[in-house]
């Protein structure tokens, strides 16, 4: 018998299991099981809450999708960690530090109920996100489904291209983000972002996640759009985000700073499953 919590941020949802009081050892069939919305109890993404592997850090983050594969950033779901560690009383710090497979993450309380979450340094060589193209450029050219377009390319921890729609509405995001997910120039897959801006202190946005399609809201891709949307000098350095699930607050300060994201993150019912 496994115990979890069901949690959301902006709609994201996530199963989050305290994998330091019991061993936690899933399948990716078990995984998909407990991931699907009618026979298992449904999310967009598992969360495991195991010991630090690094001294200086509090706890180790980790993360699987709804399709059973492993992932190394998750920005809604570190806000939904930090929440969890609070609520089951693992710890009460006001600021938390995780170890991610992605490097650390510094998780913060804030007096209004939000959490910042420090989503380290982006990255913008194409090895590192990793994009198959040599040069690195704030705008790149991918020729998907008979069509040519322009995106953006970054590492949040996860690889992610952001398009710029003049419609968030209207966007094919499931066609197009798809197609885009897997395409050959990402090795590793791709969240894809479809980013409408409103103006430079304000975008909408709609995400096609690696492994779980189109979600109301994805933390790390917010954080790439507004990085990407600054590289390409439409943003200001805060901007709020409106997902459709709810508003991030990202701020990133240029090349070589962290990104900050500011945001909700909601404990819905705890449970206890037998696989």
């Amino acid at each position: 018998m496994i115990n979890f919590t069901k949690m959301h941020g902006l709609g994201n949802d996530f199963v989050v299991i305290n994998a330091i009081n019991q061993h936690i050892a899933l399948t990716p069939e078990q995984i998909r099981f407990m991931s699907d919305r009618h026979f298992g109890i449904g999310f967009d993404q598992l969360l495991l809450v195991e010991k630090p592997v690094s001294d200086n850090a509090d706890f180790k983050y980790r993360i699987f999708n709804a399709d059973g594969g492993e992932v190394a950033q998750c920005g809604n779901g570190a806000r939904c960690f930090a929440r969890f560690v609070r609520d089951k009383k693992l710890s009460d710090k006001d600021e938390i530090r995780v170890d991610t497979d992605s490097g650390q993450l510094l998780l913060r309380f804030n007096e209004n109920g939000l959490i910042t979450v420090n989503m380290g340094i982006p990255k913008h060589k194409p090895a590192d996100i990793p994009l198959l193209i040599e040069q690195e450029s704030p705008i790149y050219t991918i020729s998907v489904n008979k069509m040519v377009k322009t995106f953006g390319a970054v590492s949040m921890g996860n690889p992610h291209a952001v398009i710029q729609v003049n419609d968030i509405k209207t966007a094919p995001v499931a066609d197009l983000g798809q197609a885009l997910e897997s395409h050959a120039l990402f090795p590793e897959r791709a969240n894809i972002g479809f980013m409408q801006v409103i103006d430079r202190s304000h975008i909408k946005l709609r995400v096609y996640e690696r492994g779980a399609a189109e979600t109301l809201a994805c933390g790390s891709g917010a954080c790439a759009a507004v990085v990407i949307g600054i590289e390409q000098n439409l943003l200001n350095h805060e901007v709020n985000v409106e997902l459709p699930g709810g508003e991030l607050k990202i701020s990133w300060s240029g090349r070589g700073e962290p990104v900050l994201m500011t945001g909700p993150a909601i404990s819905v019912f705890d449970g206890s499953i037998n696989l």
